[in-house]
């Protein structure tokens, strides 16, 4: 398929400005080198999964850096441990912005060893796999909530060859990733858990249920989970803790973060599966907040992401901070939205103070309930239409 402009592209450019080194992490296949080789083609471009790349830094480390000061892309880094210790070396002799890129996967060496030797000194993008908005002006778009957002799925016809790439990306993360980020499960075990996540997908986590269904620890899941989150396949979204009188749930809900690994493993096969899947609505709640999760990264380094919900029941599916104040979102499956399908919505914004709530719903048209909500149509949300006042 052709080359689809990332949204990221200016953060990275501001962070080239602003650091000697920028990482990029994400999950695998989400498109890291593509992107980077796109924005910096006159760069150098190494790849550490190639042999004769590896070769070549290891050979003669500190030698190649004095050859080649500045305008270095780096691949896969974390198969070099030495490199970081070293970079530091370079960087702190000749402390000028913008010289060398690392890229990798997602792995406890590799923030270790940026945290260790980089900090200060390194700036840190998180590239997810296509948003919708990425895809809006494509003939992909469409595609997008049932098969996610990995770009080589969407360089593929048809729809078998994409369940084929999606079941071979999973069997690779389960029988080499994972081992290599030091999870010894066999992996029918670890399929098994993260098909168990598919039930849990939008709903509150009971790391104690699926310890019992997988006859393992509480610890051996919350480890598990640890690793997932880190190699940015889940999301556990934290609950929002304030200091007020009412009793708020404190337990995450937990997202599996891309929607085509999602209906991959719950078994769904083709677009017209998901018309009937008892999840459905929590897909596209998570979807959606996927989407404006990375809107949010647009604007901030670290958006603060959460949910909110009291123990009597009033929920909001999404804040965001910004500039101090809370942005609250509720997401609607269904087009009709009526006051009583934002109570919970009003309640928290009369109890933060927050000047306007938005609900995203697969409405035809935009609307306002009341003067402060505004019902945004998800076409709307996929095509950058609106920014829910992180621009201003």
């Amino acid at each position: 398929m052709k080359f689809v402009d990332r949204a990221l592209g200016r953060r990275f450019l501001r962070l080239l400005r602003t650091f000697p080194c920028v990482l990029v992490t994400g999950p695998r296949q989400c498109g890291k080198s593509t992107f980077v080789r796109h924005m910096l083609p006159r760069w150098r471009h190494l790849d550490l999964e190639r042999p004769a790349d590896q070769l070549l830094l290891e050979s003669d480390l500190e030698g190649f850096f004095d050859a080649h000061p500045r305008q270095v892309v780096i691949d896969e880094a974390q198969r070099l441990p030495d490199l970081f210790p070293l970079l530091r070396h370079v960087v702190d002799r000749e402390p000028k912005k913008g010289r060398f890129v690392l890229l990798g996967s997602a792995s406890p060496q590799l923030a270790r060893r940026v945290s260790e030797t980089l900090a200060g000194r390194i700036g840190l993008l998180e590239l997810t796999p296509f948003r919708a908005r990425e895809l809006a002006a494509g003939r992909h778009a469409r595609h997008r909530w049932f098969f996610g957002g990995y770009p080589p799925v969407h360089g593929l016809q048809s729809f078998a060859a994409r369940m084929d790439w999606l079941d071979g990306y999973v069997t690779t993360f389960l029988e080499r990733d994972l081992p290599a980020m030091g999870l010894a499960l066999p992996a029918p075990r670890l399929r098994r858990l993260w098909t168990m996540l598919t039930h849990v997908h939008g709903s509150l986590l009971n790391v104690s249920d699926l310890a019992r269904s997988l006859t393992a620890s509480t610890h051996t899941v919350n480890h598990y989970l640890d690793v997932l989150e880190g190699a940015f396949l889940i999301r556990r979204l934290a609950p929002l803790h304030a200091n007020l009188q009412k009793r708020l749930t404190r337990s995450p809900k937990l997202y599996i973060r891309d929607t085509g690994l999602l209906h991959f493993l719950a078994g769904l096969r083709r677009p017209p599966d998901l018309e009937t899947w008892p999840k459905r609505g929590h897909s596209f709640e998570g979807l959606v907040i996927e989407e404006i999760a990375a809107l949010a990264a647009q604007h901030q380094a670290r958006p603060e992401v959460c949910f909110w919900r009291t123990q009597a029941g009033a929920e909001v599916d999404l804040v965001l901070h910004h500039r101090g104040r809370p942005i609250p979102v509720e997401v609607k499956l269904g087009a009709a939205v009526d006051h009583y399908a934002v109570a919970g919505l009003r309640q928290f914004m009369k109890d933060f103070d927050a000047p306007r709530g938005w609900v995203v719903a697969r409405t035809p048209e935009r609307r306002r309930l009341g003067r402060d909500v505004e019902i945004v149509p998800w076409e709307e949300v996929a095509a950058g239409k609106e920014d829910f006042g992180l621009a201003d």
